[in-house]
């Protein structure tokens, strides 16, 4: 069947070529962007998913019992460790790299009370396997529920800062105006 009817009219090809391109433009903003050197193994940010989250939504009920955050599987890195509520940014890592316990996560945002990007370090320990993170802008570094970053740039920095990885929102890559 073809894509558009022979008695179609030129409008609805224009409307489908354009939903075509949007979609394209909508999956290049989450697939995974790869840093390799020659030599180098692969590592990647499987997926990244921003939002915001509530102090509650870190409670768990062993927490009640020891009083100490329970995390599970996943590695919680805040910007003002002492507060939960902020603005996270969900990174599954995945890759066939060496573990290093060198490593730092750069994330760099752009919000819409500033032009200028804020940058934000979380150093960490990369192991072979599969990890999931959660980087979060919290306490004063982010102003609230409501606001969402305009742009973003996280990269993954081994020793000696090499890149491993690297993935951006589609506006950071817009050039300057």
């Amino acid at each position: 069947m073809p894509l558009v009817p022979n008695h179609a009219s030129p409008h609805l090809l224009i409307m489908r070529l354009i939903a075509t391109l949007l979609l394209l433009v909508s999956f290049s903003a989450v697939l995974p962007s790869v840093s390799l050197a020659k030599g180098e193994s692969e590592v990647e940010f499987v997926r990244i998913w921003p939002q915001w989250r509530d102090a509650d939504s870190f409670l768990r009920i062993s927490e009640y019992l020891s009083g100490e955050e329970n995390t599970g599987r996943q590695t919680v890195l805040r910007s003002q460790p002492e507060k939960r509520t902020g603005f996270y940014f969900l990174v599954r890592v995945k890759g066939s790299h060496e573990s290093s316990s060198a490593t730092k996560f750069v994330l760099e945002v752009i919000t819409p009370d500033s032009a200028q990007a804020k940058v934000y370090e979380f150093p960490t320990a990369i192991t072979k396997r599969s990890q999931v993170f959660n980087l979060g802008l919290t306490g004063s570094d982010w102003k609230g529920k409501k606001v969402h970053p305009v742009a973003w740039r996280l990269r993954l920095i081994a020793d000696e800062d090499r890149e491993l990885a690297s993935q951006q929102s589609f506006l950071w890559a817009l050039p300057e105006s």
